[in-house]
């Protein structure tokens, strides 16, 4: 808990921490006179003293800008208002960018510390990046469903607990479309990166039919509203099933047996980065140790940095919310971009589904 206290202060000083980087780099501009780097990530997704030091360090200063959704940063992005030099963005996200040549190769060889990086998180990531040339790994993990066992009396083993109408106004789905889809394809029987038009559509009745149910469609705060018993269930990250777990005995949490999203998230180095020494030096320092274990400690989702994983107790190891086993990963899929017909269907039904 004094871990989880840490946490907390630093959540709340994050905003001061983060204002106080951006200022240093200006608003969107290069820093005369200084080498600078404009990183792109999702909101505290990076402990504000792992920058700091690397600029103490590095003598670069850093910008770092803030995505709620993987599809808020590609528009973000793709709006051209800011030429961001790094991002950090999930799987699909990461294949989309790129196909669409917006990322630079990297030297991978000359990361002196990718070698913390475990084999089998460059194997997940040639998912999306087939040689690992354009991506290096930051953390991963599963998607599942956290449960209040005080409230749910049966084992939940399967997506089908939130479908069957029996926790109607309980239950908390992503605010993700390709998250939300996910579960409904996996309990249906399918692949989460199917392209067969009718089975989204079946996803879709299925959704659709659920949806009375549903309380919200929510990201992080998911897991705080079953922390607070406002709701019975919700579709979470396993790192935030960790953190749940901390302020909550009484939940657990579930890949089910049908399997799920196994993800992750990595960083690449963006077409219109003009200082690739900068980046590499940024990407080295990520994978530091003792970086890696600030990061890790700061927001408890799975790390792909065996060195960090080396350093935790054999009780943190044994959780697997922290460090997923092979076998709880595997009927799990990593998420890939979906043909673009089939993405604007999904996107055009997923606005049917959230309308009012």
């Amino acid at each position: 808990m004094k871990k989880m206290k840490k946490r907390i202060i630093r959540a709340l000083l994050s905003g001061v921490l983060a204002c106080s980087i951006l200022c240093a780099a200006g608003c969107g501009q290069k820093s005369e006179g200084k080498e600078s780097l404009t990183v792109f990530s999702y909101g505290e997704y990076m402990d504000p003293d792992v920058l700091e030091q690397f600029t103490e360090e590095s003598g670069i200063e850093v910008k770092y800008e803030e995505a709620l959704t993987p599809e808020e940063m590609y528009a973000k992005y793709k709006s051209g208002a800011i030429e961001y030099d790094l991002l950090c963005s999930t799987d699909y996200m990461l294949q989309k960018f790129i196909n669409e040549g917006e990322f630079q190769k990297i030297d991978i060889d000359a990361l002196e510390n990718s070698k913390n990086i475990g084999d089998r998180y460059w194997e997940l990531a040639k998912a999306f990046d087939p040689e690992n040339e354009y991506t290096v790994p930051f953390f991963w993990g599963t998607l599942g469903i956290l449960y209040d066992t005080s409230r749910v009396k049966e084992p939940v083993d399967s997506w089908e607990v939130l479908f069957n109408g029996e926790y109607a106004g309980e239950v908390i789905m992503q605010n993700s479309m390709r998250d939300t889809y996910m579960a409904a394809l996996k309990y249906l029987g399918y692949s989460l990166n199917t392209n067969d038009e009718n089975e989204i559509r079946k996803a879709q009745e299925l959704l659709v039919k659920q949806k009375p149910d549903v309380q919200a469609y929510l990201v992080d705060e998911a897991r705080d509203e079953v922390v607070a018993g406002n709701a019975v269930m919700a579709i979470v990250y396993s790192g935030e099933a960790y953190l749940g777990r901390q302020y909550n005995e009484n939940l657990e949490y579930v890949v089910p047996k049908e399997g799920s999203n196994v993800w992750l998230d990595a960083w690449g180095v963006t077409k219109y980065c003009d200082n690739m020494e900068a980046a590499r030096k940024f990407l080295d320092f990520l994978c530091r140790e003792d970086m890696a274990k600030k990061n890790f400690e700061y927001i408890y989702y799975s790390t792909p940095n065996e060195a960090v994983i080396n350093s935790l107790s054999d009780e943190e190891r044994a959780d697997e919310t922290l460090v997923p086993p092979v076998d709880a990963t595997e009927n799990c899929e990593v998420c890939l971009q979906a043909e673009p017909e089939i993405n604007d269907l999904m996107n055009e039904l997923w606005k049917e589904l959230k309308a009012d």
